[in-house]
């Protein structure tokens, strides 16, 4: 009978591990900073790429990234997130109006007999409240804080203004033992995470446009409100677009009865059809990699654990946990190649 035998070694290796988990979870936000940071300047990382091949020189660059990002925020600040406040609160005001339609039809009524109206158009006031407060009070909001959101655009700004500036921390912080690994593993994973933020933010993009000129045509309110929600929603794969249709067409038997809401469920039913057949293939061509679920499943956890930033670092991480999966599924595999030509 073997006995389990713990030595100091194996007591010192648990006790590093537990502080090194307890001491994480203490700076947590900090790590989010930091990879929040990380995945933005991989996003900025092709048009570094680009510009070395013009022979533009790295700073000047980045610098135009970050001004031109800076101005485009600005702008959709003021020409599109105000007038959006502006359908949010039409939309909070006429929201007990759609209610009573859907709870009156034999079809919606049991659907939303469990859902409190107050406690809805109290949340939307509350979010109407926190964006309405100013362009950099709301992108505190969004990033978890003014210092945090201060905190990630300098951060990114250092790591991309570095020739290699990622390689460059993770040289860093990683042993020296695992260093080439991590460094080739991050290789692997940087080029597919830019493009993914790149197409992603395109597609959203052109998806609440083609919604929003779509429901323009259709004479349907709060038409501008319901498309930026339908350009959210596309980073949610497979249940996105539904997700983004079912408030639309809500709406559409709200103010006109159920013809209306067939000619909106046909209008997203068209787009999405654009979308898979066309759009999708073009924009995001440069596919990540990770399986519809697991982005589903990491947006939600990412969500649920870190709000914004946790969706949006999820997919990156789970981009790289899979090329990690693969990688060790290849060693298994190298292994057991060996054992077996051993015992042969």
């Amino acid at each position: 009978m073997n006995k389990l035998t713990i030595t100091t070694g194996s007591w010192v290796r648990g006790v590093i591990v537990i502080a090194a988990a307890i001491a994480l979870f203490l700076i947590r936000d900090l790590v989010l900073v930091i990879l929040a940071s990380i995945v933005i300047a991989s996003a900025i990382e092709p048009a570094a790429m680009w510009a070395k091949k013009k022979g533009i020189p790295r700073l000047p660059t980045i610098l135009g990234v970050y001004v031109l990002l800076g101005g485009i925020f600005a702008g959709l600040f003021y020409f599109l997130f105000l007038p959006l406040l502006s359908e949010l609160s039409g939309f909070i005001t006429q929201f007990p109006q759609y209610a009573s339609s859907l709870s009156s039809d034999a079809l919606f009524g049991t659907a939303t007999q469990s859902i409190s109206v107050a406690g809805l158009a109290g949340q939307l006031n509350n979010l109407f409240v926190s964006f309405s407060q100013g362009v950099f009070s709301s992108a505190s909001l969004i990033f978890g804080g003014a210092f945090s959101f201060l905190l990630i655009v300098i951060l990114s700004f250092y790591l991309s203004v570095q020739e290699d500036g990622i390689g460059k921390f993770l040289k860093v912080i990683t042993p020296w033992q695992k260093e080439k690994y991590i460094l080739h593993l991050w290789d692997r994973s940087k080029q597919k995470i830019g493009f993914w933020m790149q197409g992603q933010l395109l597609l959203a993009a052109i998806i609440a446009v083609l919604v929003y000129l779509g429901l323009l045509l259709i004479g349907l309110p709060h038409a501008l409100l319901l498309a930026v929600a339908a350009g959210c929603f596309e980073i949610i794969p497979l249940f996105g677009p539904i997700i983004a249709a079912i408030p639309a067409i809500l709406v559409g038997f709200g103010t006109n009865g159920m013809p209306e809401a067939l000619i909106v469920a046909g209008l997203f039913l068209i787009v999405q059809q654009f979308e898979n057949q066309l759009i999708y293939p073009l924009v995001v061509k440069k596919v990540i990699g990770v399986p519809p679920m697991v982005s589903i499943l990491a947006l939600l956890i990412g969500g649920e654990l870190a709000g914004f930033l946790g969706v949006l670092i999820s997919v990156p991480l789970a981009a790289i946990l899979m090329e990690f999966i693969s990688d060790l599924e290849k060693e298994k595999s190298v292994r057991l190649s060996e054992h077996n030509g051993s015992k042969a």
